[in-house]
C-alpha cells in the first residue's frame, strides 16, 4: 500500500485511485488540503463525513479557500427525518437534494459532500429527475389547466400565496411557483396562452426583482406519486408488511397520493 508524503504531488495526481493517509491536519488545515487537491487534480472529489453539521461546516470552509475558483461545491444533505417518523423531510432539503442530483451527471470537476447516513440511503434512477423536469422559456405557449395537472403529477402543492419550495398559485394570467432547486421563486405573466415574461420575486414583498429566459422546473418529490408508482408501494408494502393496513397512516396517505 503507498503512502504519500504530500498529496499535491504529482504522483498522487496523476494516478486515480492510489490511497493515501493525511495526518496533523488541525483547524482550517484539511480545508485548505482539500481546497489544493481539487484546483491541482482536476478531477471530481467526493467528501464522506461524520454527520450533516460536519459536512456544512466543510462547504463553508471549502467555499472561502476555493472563492476565486470556478468549482462547484455541492452538497447531499440528510433528510433528517428517523425511521419510523410519519411525516416527510423539509422541502428546502428536498429542493437541496434534488438540485445536487440534477447537477451531478453534467459535472466533471468539482466537490461533493455526503453525510454517512445519507451515503447509505438508495436514490432515484440517474433519468428520473431529467424526464420529469419542466422547461419553461419565454415565448412558449402554456395551457393553464394542463400546466396545472403537470405541476400537481410532479408533487406541487396549489396555494393561494407561494412561500415555500414546491408550490405554485395561479391567479388568472399571473402563476407563482417555486422550483426545487431554486434560491427564489418565479412569477410567469400570459399574454392570453404565451408566456409573456419570467420574473423572480421576494417571498416577503412580493415584489418582481429581475426578469430571467429559463425556469427548469424539477419534480418536488424524489419519488413518483402516479398511478402506478402507487400501486407498486401498495402491493410490496402488502407483500413486507403484510396483516391489517386499514390502520396504517403510511399506507393510506400514499395510496391517496
Amino acid at each position: 500500500m503507498d503512502t504519500l508524503s504530500s498529496p499535491f504531488s504529482p504522483e498522487f495526481v496523476n494516478k486515480p485511485g492510489m490511497k493515501s493517509y493525511w495526518g496533523k491536519l488541525y483547524g482550517s488545515a484539511l480545508p485548505l488540503s482539500i481546497a489544493n487537491l481539487a484546483c491541482q487534480s482536476g478531477q471530481f472529489i467526493t467528501l464522506i463525513t461524520s454527520d450533516m453539521p460536519a459536512a456544512q461546516r466543510l462547504k463553508e470552509e471549502l467555499s472561502f479557500f476555493l472563492a476565486a475558483e470556478e468549482l462547484e461545491i455541492l452538497t447531499l444533505p440528510d433528510w433528517e427525518t428517523l425511521v419510523y417518523d410519519q411525516f416527510s423531510p423539509h422541502q428546502d432539503i428536498i429542493s437541496e437534494r434534488l438540485a445536487t442530483l440534477y447537477h451531478l451527471p453534467h459535472l466533471t470537476q468539482g466537490i461533493l459532500i455526503v453525510p454517512l447516513s445519507t451515503l447509505m440511503h438508495r436514490l432515484m434512477p440517474v433519468d428520473y429527475i431529467v424526464n420529469n423536469t419542466l422547461l419553461l422559456d419565454k415565448g412558449m405557449i402554456l395551457d393553464i389547466a394542463q400546466f396545472r395537472r403537470d405541476l400537481e403529477k410532479r408533487g406541487y402543492r396549489c396555494v393561494a400565496n407561494v412561500y415555500e419550495h414546491g408550490e405554485f398559485a395561479v391567479r388568472g394570467s399571473i402563476i407563482d411557483l417555486y422550483p426545487m432547486g431554486s434560491s427564489l421563486p418565479y412569477r410567469i405573466d400570459l399574454f392570453d396562452n404565451e408566456i409573456d415574461s419570467n420574473k423572480t420575486f421576494d417571498i416577503e414583498t412580493q415584489r418582481s426583482i429581475n426578469t430571467v429566459d429559463h425556469i427548469n422546473m424539477m419534480p418536488a418529490r424524489e419519488f413518483p406519486l402516479n398511478k402506478e408508482s402507487i400501486e407498486l408501494f401498495r402491493e410490496q408494502y402488502r407483500e413486507i408488511l403484510g396483516g391489517e393496513l386499514t390502520d396504517s397512516v403510511i399506507y393510506n396517505e400514499v395510496g391517496q397520493g
